[in-house]
């Protein structure tokens, strides 16, 4: 039977100031980096789209493993999603940042399967005890 805490269970506990906080912050930089990647997938388009796609990369990743949870990859996405939502609508003159081509569409399809990737692969919880083999 796995231990989550005292009571048992990770899901009954409070939630720490401490990660939220952390949350928070992963949150506003996922948007940040989903609007600078918007500028420069667009800007050059082979190289720029790499670039856009590692940086979302790593801060899914540095997110999960910052905070030691999925949580980290999946705050940092929700930021980088919605941003990147908010700059696909067009405005009411007209303008939009995104164009309807591919380089477009792969930053959008490819910073997702990135943030599933990220989120799947973060940090899992170790079990709680000594770093030792059980003996035979």
């Amino acid at each position: 039977m796995g231990s989550g805490g005292a009571d048992g269970s990770y899901l009954a506990q409070p939630p720490q100031p401490g990660r939220v906080g952390a949350y928070a912050g992963l949150l506003v930089l996922g948007a940040l980096v989903g609007a600078a990647g918007a500028l420069v997938q667009g800007a050059w388009f082979p190289g720029g789209l790499l670039l856009a796609l590692a940086g979302a990369a790593g801060l899914f990743l540095g997110g999960a493993r910052a905070t030691g949870t999925r949580g980290g990859a999946l705050a940092s996405a929700a930021g980088w999603l919605v941003a990147v939502i908010l700059l696909t609508a067009t405005r009411p003159e007209g303008d939009f940042v995104f164009a309807a081509g591919s380089g477009s569409y792969l930053f959008l399809l490819g910073g997702i399967a990135v943030a599933v990737m990220c989120a799947t692969l973060g940090q899992p919880r170790q079990p709680d005890g000594p770093p030792a083999r059980l003996a035979k």
